[in-house]
């Protein structure tokens, strides 16, 4: 029942939200709905019954689908993750205008209703019916309301997800008349009895649709001038929560379903994971604007995430998990950095910033945590995900060139480092200008959305147990399947 009322409330909510016209009133409504859907995806932590996270009804019988929704550990943590989200991003912009914002907002809602399906369907189709309604809300919020090369960059997105998603869907197809029961199921997809000789290519299928969502090196093209010409509000949800989709999408559709293939082409995909951690990091040392300064950091971070997948690692695969969540927290904060800014200052240039900690220094401690945060300083919620997937790198039996990878995959840290800190140095610190000398320190509501990621970072860094407890049975479920076509492996 609880995975049905995740998907509901921002359903119905978004649908009444195109209904009311004042601006005020549509802000009011989607934040306490968002709210509602926040406190919701809190529950699943607190109760046990599998009843209660589990809901199976007809919905296409004719065709072998159903209404089937399910959470395991890591569908809490991506609900959870976009149930926070949602009421941040909608505080942190409260004074953000929009022209048509019950539109806006609308679509907001309904493309919330789209990601937590995604994370809780386990049904082929019905995943891939959520894969759709997660986009199309993002093409209409980029393209009305993004910059002024917005039509351009949303047709390229467009292109990117459209070409993507057919690819999967003769994916999904194929793999459903190779189920010994002709259905979408989630369980009979994991028992269909594709040839190992066509895995490879199913594979493919599958991996281009994900490789493009989270993205990964060369299919990222679409990434950073999306992130750059989208409103910052639908940039926190593309980067934060949306990414994760395809991240999501290959530990719950594509390994376990043809881990043969995964297998064949593992060190493939780890190169293109590892070559685009460097070419992301190397790019967002040469950015001024510090939109695509923190779309390119995303793909190297993002890179990292499918590296630790590909070298099939247990404790690899769950410090993904982890990192899939607290990457999500630390890229929203600082997302919700450089609203403030550019609504301040109306550039997000670093060469026309400086000296903004003289006149705001709460700002400036807040970016300072959450960007060390993101750069994985011990002692935040990033270290821990990070160190598990190094050492699941590390210690990979599974590929040839995983020394490699782990050096690699170091530099990119260290380049990581560099760049962070110097956005740090050009933004706040320094002399001020005549643009910064009258800057002033962020209000109530940003200091409050602020704090309480703060909070959040240091407490998942300190204390990490519970986000391990809570997805160690999912590694072990997805692990047992991915390894049962693969006899004799350890």
């Amino acid at each position: 029942m609880i995975p049905v009322l995740l998907i509901v409330i921002p359903l119905v909510s978004g649908l009444l939200a195109f209904l009311i016209k004042q601006e005020k009133s549509v802000k009011t409504w989607a934040l306490l709905t968002s709210i509602i859907t926040l406190v919701v995806a809190i529950l699943p932590f607190a109760l046990h019954k599998a009843s209660d996270l589990q809901t199976d009804v007809a919905w296409l019988p004719e065709l072998g689908s159903s209404f089937s929704v399910t959470m395991d550990g890591m569908s809490k943590l991506l609900c959870l993750l976009t149930g926070i989200a949602f009421p941040g991003i909608f505080i942190a912009t409260w004074n953000t205008t929009y022209k048509n914002p019950n539109n806006f907002f609308a679509l907001m809602l309904l493309m919330q209703t789209g990601l937590i399906g995604v994370f809780v369907a386990s049904d082929a189709l019905l995943f891939y019916f959520f894969w759709e309604l997660a986009l199309i809300p993002a093409y209409f919020l980029c393209s009305i309301w993004g910059g002024e090369r917005r039509v351009a960059v949303t047709f390229k997105f467009f292109i990117y997800t459209f070409v993507g998603s057919l690819l999967m869907l003769v994916g999904i197809i194929w793999v459903y008349f190779h189920t010994p029961d002709h259905s979408f199921a989630m369980t009979s997809f994991y028992k269909a009895d594709i040839p190992r000789d066509q895995q490879g290519w199913v594979f493919w299928l599958f991996f281009i649709a994900f490789a493009i969502k989270i993205p990964l090196f060369p299919l990222h093209t679409w990434q950073p001038d999306t992130y750059e010409q989208s409103p910052t509000a639908v940039t926190m949800v593309l980067s934060g929560v949306m990414v994760k989709m395809g991240v999501f999408g290959i530990l719950r559709w594509l390994a376990p379903v043809v881990p043969v293939g995964l297998w064949s082409w593992g060190d493939t995909a780890a190169w293109m994971c590892v070559i685009g951690m460097i070419y992301g990091s190397l790019l967002a040392m040469q950015q001024d604007d510090l939109k695509r300064l923190i779309a390119y950091s995303s793909i190297a971070h993002m890179g990292l995430m499918g590296l630790a997948i590909f070298v099939t690692s247990s404790i690899g695969i769950q410090g993904v998990m982890v990192q899939m969540f607290n990457h999500g927290i630390n890229i929203i904060g600082l997302w919700i950095v450089v609203e403030l800014i550019e609504r301040q200052f109306h550039t997000r240039k670093m060469s026309e910033l400086g000296g903004l900690a003289q006149n705001a220094p709460g700002l400036a401690i807040m970016l300072v945590v959450v960007a060390l945060a993101n750069v994985a300083l011990p002692l935040t919620n990033a270290f821990v995900g990070e160190f598990m997937m190094f050492n699941g790198v590390f210690g990979s039996k599974s590929s040839n060139y995983h020394y490699i990878f782990m050096v690699v995959g170091l530099i990119s840290i260290i380049l990581s480092a560099i760049y962070t800190l110097n956005m740090i140095q050009k933004v706040f610190y320094g002399n001020t200008n005549t643009l910064t000398a009258s800057a002033h320190d962020i209000r109530f509501n940003e200091k409050l959305v602020l704090a309480i990621l703060l909070i959040g970072i240091v407490v998942m860094g300190v204390y990490p147990k519970p986000m391990i407890e809570a997805t160690r049975h999912a590694v072990d479920a997805i692990y047992s399947t991915m390894y049962v076509q693969l006899p004799g492996r350890k």
